[in-house]
């Protein structure tokens, strides 16, 4: 392992150079591909380099991308940092630091749970706290997951638990004066040259911990980086390695009593916020195939973004592929211009294509510029209206935000800001083409997010029916069926 001298863009190399065939990175991309696994973003370091990146546009390399559970690990980096500052410890109990927040009749498990247990997430409760304490009317969600029963013995369940992140991260914050976000900008995020991070926070003020930290690609990789090198950063050692060796081995099990299952890398081992994998890889991972994989005895580090269904396939891929390929020891392959040559063509033409089916309609002129009034629905969306020019179409849409406007490409994609997804403004690039002479497809891709969502509106004589598509969800009312509009 090299302990690589890094400034703000970490260090570049060819493939071969760093002892991996360009044709492995190649054959892993085209399987992603064939595989409709929906990547937005890769990046390989092997010895501490970048050896190969790219972005399928609408992506690129400058947009933060939404890290929901990968954000997991970036909190318990700052827990280590806080060990070693002698701020708090593995051991101190979790009711310790919230005593006007703790029930007046504190239950024996709720009294063992320590901070090792919201690490490992085995705080003895049997399912994910994060729904019911957001859910929390008066939005003391500190309070909210110490009323929860706690079932088990704090360190003998798993149950993954981003109530116990958040938790972590109000604990940081009780013993620091300082928000998560801000505790790690000086210690973490700019010494790796990881420039403006936004980290979501809980309606007073604490960083959500769990979810809500939006990065570049490389800013996963840097950080993945720092990890395979022990903490180790330009001779500064951010996280000491006993920290990293802690959080990056199993410290619970995680396979449900079926121990033994080589298939998956679901049940491999839990340590503090990041998961074990097989190959004796270890990872930090968020929904929808946000990745930070550290392959130590490759000395590789893969950093995905993605909006995928299929978290295990791009997993393994990276061992069907990538993993072979690297040798244990430092070697130099040799150059073959061909495979190389492919690799960068692959990795310059990586795109998500615009839906195009049929360019125009005839129905254009005669529903441009009409507004309906849509029926009561659960994603409180009033009116609709779209203008079709030559080569864009203005939709705009009147909801629960207000009155927002997006542009769309005929075929291509054209760029917009909208507040529409999670009431935050997102930066969308859309695109519209007609499936049938009256089926109109409203393509928006939501470039710092892992989402897209299909709009389809059919055209009646004086009404229409939208039906909404996303690619992944969250939410139930994502799925709405149908929504009737009225011409007004």
């Amino acid at each position: 392992m090299n302990n690589v001298q890094i400034t703000s863009q970490l260090p570049r190399s060819l493939p071969e150079a760093q002892g991996i065939p360009s044709a492995a990175i190649s054959s892993f991309l085209h399987a992603m591909e064939e595989q409709e696994l929906g990547l937005h973003s890769f990046m390989l370091l092997r010895h501490g380099a970048v050896v190969a990146e790219g972005w399928w546009s609408p992506y690129q390399p400058e947009l933060q991308h939404s890290m929901y559970s990968l954000s997991k690990s970036f909190t318990s980096s700052a827990i280590g940092m806080a060990v070693a500052e002698g701020l708090l410890s593995l051991e101190d109990k979790v009711v310790s630091f919230f005593p006007g927040d703790a029930p007046a009749d504190i239950s024996p498990n709720l009294a063992l749970m320590n901070i090792s247990h919201l690490l490992m997430m085995g705080t003895g409760h049997t399912e994910d706290t994060m729904e019911h304490i957001m859910n929390n009317e008066d939005g003391n969600w500190v309070r909210a997951f110490l009323q929860l029963p706690v079932d088990k013995t704090p360190g003998t369940h798993f149950q993954y638990n981003s109530g116990a992140s958040y938790m972590l991260s109000a604990i940081l914050q009780k013993v620091s004066g300082l928000t998560l976000l801000e505790y790690l900008e000086p210690r973490l995020f700019v010494p790796l040259g990881i420039q403006h991070p936004t980290w979501g926070s809980c309606p007073r003020g604490i960083t959500l911990g769990g979810f809500g930290l939006n990065i570049t690609t490389e800013n996963i990789a840097a950080f993945g980086q720092l990890y395979l090198q022990q903490g180790v950063w330009n001779n500064r050692q951010l996280l000491t390695k006993e920290w990293i060796a802690a959080a990056t081995s199993k410290q619970i099990s995680n396979d449900g009593g079926n121990p033994g299952d080589s298939s998956s890398d679901w049940s491999q081992g839990y340590g503090f916020q990041f998961w074990r994998c097989r190959h004796n890889v270890y990872r930090g991972d968020g929904a929808f195939g946000q990745f930070c994989i550290v392959m130590p005895e490759q000395d590789a580090v893969v950093a995905i973004t993605s909006g995928s269904r299929d978290l295990q396939g791009i997993m393994n891929g990276v061992w069907e592929h990538l993993l072979p390929a690297m040798t244990t020891e430092i070697a130099v392959v040799d150059h073959d211009p061909a495979a190389a040559t492919k690799l960068n063509v692959q990795l310059s033409q990586l795109s998500i294509q615009s839906p195009q089916i049929t360019p125009s309609s005839v129905l254009e002129q005669t529903v441009s510029g009409n507004v309906y009034q849509l029926e009561a629905n659960s994603l409180q969306l009033d009116r609709l209206a779209v203008v079709f020019n030559e080569s864009v179409a203005e939709l705009t849409l009147q909801g629960m935000s207000g009155e927002q406007k997006v542009s769309l490409g005929r075929g291509k994609w054209v760029e917009s800001s909208a507040n529409i997804l999670d009431n935050t403004r997102n930066l969308i690039m859309s695109s519209f083409t007609w499936a049938t002479a009256d089926l109109l497809l409203l393509t928006l891709q939501f470039v710092e997010t892992p989402f897209r969502y299909t709009i389809e509106v059919t055209f009646h004589e004086s009404s229409i029916a939208l039906k909404q598509l996303p690619d992944v969800s969250v939410s139930a009312k994502d799925l709405e069926t149908v929504i009737v509009g009225h011409l007004v």
